[in-house]
């Protein structure tokens, strides 16, 4: 008989209620387990037996109570039956992706430490000790890094390791400070606590990069160990696909950070933009003998800066929506900042900008009107002006959609007060 299951045998009551308490006292008396080894799987035949037998020796070798949690997400290849048959607890998940089967596996996981890895026998569960050992030490997350350890030939294409690795890694760093080595090493471990405390929304192979980003927002108290990549045991196509999933980590980056996809590029605009408005508000610029930069390059000016500033609005909008998602981690500055800013300010700002640009548009309209309106040769402060009106006008509906954005996410910005 299994652990877990009832014995219950044809005869009268009290023998029943006697051999179900017995099984329940066993049960209850098994002590919970430590690690567990998380395996997503998909129709992996030729490998998962490697992987479950693996981790189970590496159990026993080192004297943990562990178990190991297979994930599948539909393997009609009889991966379930070997690795059932081997000792390994399978979780079946419906919904189709690599993050979705390893959400459902690591809620299913019952260890204080989790430890992931491929199917596929790329990753040794020999080496689940020494992520352990990690955690011992207190951390809260051991990534493995293969780029410190081995590459075997054949395990990693070339653009996967000489350009795509790299680059995203160095991308995530750029952005959230991570300071990993490889942000994609598929094999990691960290504790159950930290790991509910992330709240993991992606279901693809963006798990891998949402993981990390978490991680890093959190606090979380992260190492490397240099782990051996091996060529995998799969015995078919891989389901990665390089540049759609290359692509995909790329955007999911992006969209966390609002700061890089819509401040930095909003505000250099907004700069530049300005700049030629106020250099070449009064009049002509030679920049060189044959170049001179006229009211044609001040119009590209002032649609900078319009530009720009809509960017920005979009990044405020953003930002507050990470907040209440609970995508950014990192608000301090955004709660000062909003805090400080309350929707009656941003009307009052927004009118003041409106009003003093139709108040221009208005005095050169005057003008042109006392010269019978003939050519217009106030070009330049028209353009001038009317920059300002129309700023004013996107700064007063941002600030009114800023407030309902915080409203409809419960985090109300009629006083900015987030909670």
């Amino acid at each position: 008989m299994k652990q877990g299951d009832l014995a219950v045998n044809v005869g009268p009551a009290p023998s029943i209620k006697t051999e179900m308490t017995a099984t329940l006292s066993v049960e209850n008396s098994a002590p919970p387990a430590e690690v567990s080894v998380v395996i997503p799987c998909l129709n992996e035949a030729n490998s998962i037996a490697f992987c479950v037998d693996k981790a189970i020796r590496a159990f026993q070798s080192a004297g943990l109570r562990g178990e190991v949690v297979v994930a599948d997400n539909g393997s009609t290849d009889g991966s379930i039956e070997i690795a059932e048959k081997l000792g390994a607890r399978v979780i079946p998940v419906s919904q189709r992706g690599y993050g979705a089967a390893l959400r459902a596996g690591i809620s299913a996981a019952r260890g204080a430490f989790i430890i992931m890895g491929d199917a596929d026998d790329s990753y040794d569960f020999s080496d689940v000790p020494r992520f352990v050992e990690m955690w011992k030490q207190g951390y809260d997350v051991v990534m493995g890094n293969r780029f410190r350890g081995e590459i075997k030939p054949g395990a990693m294409p070339w653009h996967h390791k000489y350009f795509g690795n790299p680059v995203l890694t160095a991308v995530l760093n750029l952005f959230f400070h991570a300071g990993i080595g490889d942000s994609h090493c598929g094999m990691r471990g960290f504790t159950r606590a930290v790991y509910d405390r992330m709240d993991l929304r992606s279901t693809g192979m963006e798990f891998a990069s949402e993981f990390v980003i978490k991680a890093a927002q959190l606090g979380a108290r992260i190492t490397e160990i240099p782990i051996t990549l091996w060529p995998d045991k799969r015995g078919r196509p891989p389901h990665l696909r390089s540049f759609r999933d290359g692509w995909r980590h790329l955007r999911f980056m992006l969209l966390y950070a609002p700061n890089w996809l819509f401040i930095l590029p909003g505000a250099s605009l907004c700069v530049l933009g300005l700049f030629l408005v106020f250099w070449l508000l009064p009049g002509p610029r030679a920049v060189s003998p044959r170049i001179t930069l006229d009211v044609h390059t001040m119009i590209f000016g002032v649609i900078f800066t319009l530009l720009g500033v809509q960017i920005l609005s979009i990044g405020t909008f953003a930002k507050v929506f990470s907040y209440a998602e609970r995508f950014d981690r990192g608000t301090v500055s955004l709660k000062r900042a909003l805090k400080r800013v309350t929707l009656e300010s941003g009307l009052l700002l927004g009118g003041g900008l409106f009003l003093a640009g139709f108040a221009g548009c208005a005095w050169v309209t005057w003008q042109w009107a006392a010269s019978g309106f003939g050519p217009l040769q106030q070009v330049r402060q028209v353009l001038f002006w009317s920059m300002w009106l129309f700023l004013g006008v996107q700064v007063i509906f941002g600030s009114l959609f800023l407030s309902m954005l915080g409203v409809s996410r419960g985090t109300y910005i009629g006083d900015y007060d987030l909670k």
